[in-house]
């Protein structure tokens, strides 16, 4: 069984949502074309994410490669999850961990929404692909981007010994950041 099923989606249900996109009011780049990327606050949010993306996937990496020792450690995931909580709570924005594989030990990391659903088919035959969207919520201008994470390290298969040899990406980070103005 994979998380798309253990998220209740037949087949259908993927293709509509990769097709149709998702259900919540958005500006997608579909819609609006090639202008909507180029937008000057899309692509300094676009940045910013990007810069996010490294700072946190670098310190995950350092944390793994520092503190875990053996599969009884906390987990760089887990201290990634900390700080990604300590973000939201201070109100800069929201980011998530998600699983993409068959094997997703915390049901917090499965994709929640239509956007996190999507993003998952979409990165988790690996590459540096991103997926993104605008979208409006509360009168408010969001990005919402998604990056893949590969396995990159030993330390990984300790804990995740069905990574080993996975070359697509087994997880995810979802972003979801005010446009910056």
């Amino acid at each position: 069984m994979n998380v798309f099923n253990k998220l209740g989606l037949t087949t259908g249900a993927i293709a509509f949502l990769v097709l149709a996109g998702t259900l919540i009011p958005k500006t997608s780049y579909a819609e609006k074309g090639a202008a909507a990327s180029q937008d000057p606050a899309v692509v300094r949010t676009r940045q910013q994410i990007k810069m996010l993306d490294d700072l946190f996937k670098n310190a995950i990496v350092l944390i793994d490669q520092t503190y875990v020792k053996n599969p009884s450690d906390t987990s760089a995931a887990a201290a990634g999850k900390a700080l990604f909580a300590a973000m939201k709570k201070s109100g800069w924005y929201e980011v998530r961990l998600l699983g993409l594989t068959d094997t997703i030990g915390d049901p917090d990391d499965l994709p929640k929404d239509n956007f996190e659903k999507s993003a998952a088919l979409k990165l988790r035959p690996g590459g540096n692909q991103t997926v993104e969207e605008v979208i409006q919520k509360d009168g408010k201008g969001y990005l919402r981007m998604a990056t893949g994470i590969p396995v990159v390290s030993e330390h990984c298969v300790m804990c995740h010994a069905n990574f080993k040899g996975d070359k697509g990406n087994v997880g995810a980070l979802s972003y979801t950041v005010p446009l910056i103005k």
